[in-house]
C-alpha cells in the first residue's frame, strides 16, 4: 500500500495596515483564491498583527474571504454570519481624537536609551508618544458575537496567533501561543490594534498593551523553526514595486515603506533558507495611488478591494504564466 501523502504544513501571515489594508488584504485572499486556489484551511497558522489580527481573527473564527469580502462592500448573504460593524463610524473616522499631552509609557523611552540594542527606536517612540483617546469598543464587540456565533463556549480559535506589544516593557506578545496566557480572542485582537496616540492602549490581565506593529508589522520572524513547507505573507505597508508620488507626505510614507519592506524581506529569506516556499504579496503602485497616504481612510475602503482583486489577480497569472506552475516560493 502506498503512503499516504503528507500534509502540507502551511501559514499565512497578515500584517498591519489600517482600515485600508484591511480592505487590500480582503481583496488580495480573494485573488489569491481564484487564481492559485489557495485560501487559509483550518489547520493553517494564521498570524496577525493590527489590522492583519482582525482578519486572522475572523478566518480562525471559520468566516471565509467570500463572506468577508462580501461584508465589506456591504452586500451580505442572508446565512453569512453576523458581522455587527459600521465601516463610516466604528474606526472612530479617518484622524485620531486629540490625544493627551504626556508620554505615554515613559519607561518604554527610558528602556530604548539604556538598552538601544534591546529596544528598538521605533518601540522606544511608541512610549513617547502620547496615549490615544480613540475607543477600540466596536471591534470587541463585533468580535465578542462572531466568537459567540461561532465558536460559542471556545474564546480562541485554534491555530491563530495575535501579536502585541506590552506598553511597559516593549515585549512583543503572541497571544495564542502556547508560551503566552489563555485571554479572549477579542482582547488580544483590540490589543493588537490599539495604535499608539491613536487608540487608548489596552488593558489585559493588568497589563497595558499597544499595536504589535510597533515591534514588527508582519513578525514574519516567529515563524522560523515552525517546521512550515508554504507561508504566505500579505503586507499592506510594504511594497516590493515602489513609485513616484509627488506629495511630500506620500514620499515619507513610501520611506516607511521601504524600511517595512526590508524588514519583511530578511526575515523570508530566513525562511527560505530553511526550505520554506514563501510568497509576499504587497500593495502596487495602483493599489498605492487609491490606497493613499491615510490607511484609515473608510471611504476608500471599497476601491482599496476592487483594485486590490484586479491588481493581484493580475500579478498572480504573471507569475503563473512565467513559471509554468503555481509560484509558491515568492512572488517578491
Amino acid at each position: 500500500m502506498a503512503d499516504k501523502p503528507k500534509p502540507v504544513r502551511r501559514a499565512f501571515v497578515f500584517g498591519g495596515g489600517g482600515v485600508l489594508g484591511f480592505a487590500w488584504m480582503a481583496g488580495t485572499l480573494t485573488a489569491l483564491q481564484h487564481e492559485w486556489g489557495i485560501e487559509p484551511a483550518p489547520d493553517d497558522l494564521l498570524v496577525g498583527t493590527s489590522a492583519g489580527a482582525v482578519v486572522s481573527g475572523l478566518l480562525g473564527c471559520g468566516l471565509d474571504i467570500d463572506r468577508i469580502r462580501r461584508h465589506q462592500i456591504g452586500m451580505p448573504l442572508p446565512q453569512d454570519p453576523p458581522i455587527q460593524w459600521n465601516y463610516d463610524s466604528d474606526t472612530g473616522g479617518s484622524r485620531p481624537p486629540r490625544p493627551v499631552w504626556w508620554p505615554g509609557s515613559p519607561r518604554l523611552v527610558w528602556d530604548g536609551i539604556r538598552r538601544p540594542a534591546s529596544v528598538s527606536p521605533v518601540l522606544a517612540l511608541s512610549g513617547l508618544l502620547p496615549k490615544g483617546r480613540a475607543s477600540l469598543l466596536p471591534i470587541h464587540r463585533m468580535l465578542d458575537n462572531v466568537v459567540a456565533e461561532t465558536l460559542g463556549p471556545e474564546n480562541w480559535p485554534q491555530r491563530t496567533w495575535i501579536i502585541a506589544v506590552d506598553y511597559s516593557t516593549g515585549r512583543r506578545t503572541v497571544f495564542g501561543h502556547d508560551d503566552e496566557p489563555a485571554v479572549g480572542l477579542a482582547d488580544a485582537v483590540c490589543a493588537s490594534c490599539a495604535i499608539p496616540a491613536w487608540y487608548t492602549p489596552m488593558q489585559i490581565n493588568s497589563r497595558a498593551y499597544i499595536d504589535g506593529g510597533a515591534a514588527s508589522n508582519a513578525s514574519v520572524d516567529l515563524l522560523a523553526g515552525q517546521d512550515l513547507d508554504e507561508v504566505y505573507v500579505l503586507a499592506p505597508m510594504a511594497a516590493v514595486e515602489p513609485d513616484s508620488p509627488r506629495s511630500p507626505v506620500a514620499r515619507i510614507e513610501r520611506r516607511v515603506r521601504s524600511s517595512i519592506t526590508r524588514g519583511i524581506n530578511h526575515d523570508i529569506a530566513v525562511l527560505r533558507q530553511a526550505g520554506t516556499q514563501v510568497t509576499l504579496l504587497t500593495p502596487g503602485p495602483e493599489d498605492l495611488t487609491v490606497m493613499g497616504a491615510n490607511l484609515m481612510n473608510p471611504r476608500r475602503r471599497t476601491v482599496v478591494l476592487h483594485t486590490a482583486m484586479r491588481t493581484s489577480a493580475r500579478h498572480l497569472r504573471d507569475q503563473r504564466r512565467r513559471h509554468g506552475t503555481v509560484q509558491r516560493a515568492g512572488t517578491a
